[in-house]
């Protein structure tokens, strides 16, 4: 199925070098934020109380963060649990005071406001576990990314997956300065949104890295800069369904979330705008640059005594 169908091939690979370059100039501020400003992490990560509070009626979410915030409970976390009616509360931990001293005084601001508020479970994170769910998540990062630069080794050829793993992290990267930026909170929905964008985009660059290898052995005549122009063209009508309908569903989640979605479908939809950009114009530059060549895609030919006999 094809929305579109371009006939003549656009030259990607001749502003290649350019493409890089902005690559490159946005991995480094990425990677400057991250030293500089760092994570802000949530209370998954840090240690916090995790509060379950029950309304009456419909809880009013940025009253109660309001009044929170107010009683001088910085980077509160208010949130639907459930039902309209349920609300989540998530404060970091503050120093000298215990977790069911803090959850006792939150509840007082709120009965001040409401009396039918009723505390159904607190919960406390350690700042242990929120190591160990940090270091969790960089091993799984650093596992995926080993798994995906192995499989397109074996399917296509070494220099795809140095490619194929440089364009999804430097996907990674990016989200992480966009949050580091920003200091929005990164929470464990977070981390599997990031996650997901490693999967997600190297699909991309599979599909691409497909069609070279099969323009390696249809167009006999043409260089490698004109292979890779004509695949990735030729790829563009699949890509517009398939990130357009996936976004769809991605904005619908920041749209009508709530707070509970809402940086999960941000790191998304940061994840695939640059995942189309580092699919088309960052791997596939790359794999040009590693020196992709005709006999890298053919099979080698038997030398003249490992020929087959025939009776």
């Amino acid at each position: 199925m094809e929305f579109f169908k371009i006939r003549k091939d656009i030259p990607f690979m001749r502003h290649a070098l350019v493409f890089n370059v902005i690559s490159l100039i946005t991995f480094l501020l990425a990677v400057f934020f991250l030293a500089t400003s760092g994570l802000n992490f949530g209370v998954d990560f840090t240690g916090g109380t995790v509060m379950e509070v029950s309304y009456p009626q419909a809880a009013d979410l940025p009253k109660v963060r309001t009044l929170l915030e107010r009683s001088g409970y910085a980077d509160v976390t208010v949130q639907n649990f459930g039902g309209s009616r349920d609300v989540l509360i998530r404060l970091p931990g503050k120093a000298n005071m215990a977790s069911a001293t803090l959850s006792d005084r939150v509840m007082e601001v709120l009965h001040r406001d409401d009396p039918g508020a009723q505390l159904r479970r607190t919960e406390f994170v350690g700042p242990q576990v929120g190591r160990e769910l940090y270091e969790n998540g960089g091993l799984a990062l650093l596992f995926v990314s080993i798994g995906i630069v192995v499989y397109l080794w074996f399917r296509f050829e070494w220099k795809f997956g140095v490619a194929a793993i440089i364009a999804n992290l430097h996907d990674v990267v990016i989200i992480l300065g966009f949050f580091a930026f920003f200091q929005w909170d990164f929470s464990l929905t977070v981390l599997a949104a990031v996650l997901a964008i490693l999967g997600y985009s190297v699909n991309e660059s599979v599909v691409v890295f497909d069609r070279i290898r099969e323009n390696f052995r249809k167009m006999r005549n043409a260089t490698t800069p004109q292979i890779i122009d004509n695949a990735i063209t030729r790829t563009m009508s699949r890509t517009i369904i398939t990130h357009g309908s996936t976004q769809l569903a991605v904005l619908s989640m920041l749209m009508f979330g709530g707070e509970t979605l809402h940086y999960f479908a941000l790191a998304l939809t940061i994840g695939i705008l640059f995942g189309i950009y580092s699919s088309v114009l960052v791997a596939s530059p790359i794999v040009m640059w590693l020196g992709l060549s005709r006999e890298d895609m053919l099979p080698a030919k038997k030398e003249a005594g490992e020929a087959d006999t025939r009776p």
